[in-house]
């Protein structure tokens, strides 16, 4: 099932809206002149028209230039976004946790102690992996999770990227719009299905590696008993 959506006040929307100015305006040189011309221009076109035609054109005036505002905001905080992501850990699951639509993510579904990390991503396109860090240790682990889910995911597709800016792999800033453009394979119900038998999957219980701790081990007299 989709996550429903926590009803937000408008009050804390403002308040959203305020911190999204603040980001961008920190990382876009840029974006305080396009939102100053954003707000100017249509404004003088305002004032003409209600000097040539009244004051009917007033409020659509307003209304174009916080449209204009909002235009502005959208495309450059989105590019401030993916400036400060790019080469973040866990970038990639951050980006597709705030993407609108079904997606179910599960960031670091395998990683290693040097942040090579893979990310499962369930969606209308189908069963999505994301690999983030050194290309030759996470090619080894993109090939884990892929023998791993080919087990359960039956005929669903299976699309897997590379992080990176290097030939053959997919820039971060290009992550929405290649994974929009991927054909919608599965119903919403299929949807429902396979992200249940894939948590199911990576619900398993795993072994620790190494030795087993001292607070674990059974006591001295059960381990003797066990011996004679």
């Amino acid at each position: 099932m989709a996550k429903p959506q926590e009803k937000v006040s408008f009050g804390q929307r403002l308040k959203q809206i305020g911190m999204v100015f603040q980001f961008t305006a920190k990382q876009d040189r840029w974006f305080a002149p396009l939102t100053a011309a954003a707000v100017l221009i249509p404004l003088a076109l305002t004032v003409v028209a209600v000097i040539q035609w009244g004051w009917i054109w007033l409020p659509i005036g307003i209304l174009l230039t916080l449209l204009a505002v909002l235009i502005v905001l959208n495309l450059r905080s989105n590019k401030a976004m993916m400036n400060a992501a790019e080469g973040q850990p866990g970038a990639a699951a951050q980006i597709m946790e705030s993407m609108r639509g079904d997606w179910r993510v599960t960031p670091a579904v395998s990683s290693t102690t040097q942040m090579d990390m893979v990310h499962l991503v369930i969606g209308r396109p189908g069963v999505i992996l994301l690999a983030e860090g050194n290309p030759q240790r996470v090619r080894g682990l993109l090939g884990q999770e892929k023998r791993r889910l080919a087990k359960v995911i039956g005929s669903a597709p299976l699309h897997d990227y590379v992080i990176g800016q290097d030939e053959g792999e997919l820039p971060i800033r290009k992550l929405r719009t290649t994974l929009m453009r991927l054909p919608r394979s599965l119903s919403p119900k299929d949807v429902n299905a396979l992200d249940k038998r894939l948590k199911a999957l990576t619900a398993r219980p795993q072994m620790p590696k190494g030795a087993i701790p001292k607070n674990m081990r059974p006591p001295r007299a059960f381990r003797q008993t066990r011996g004679r």
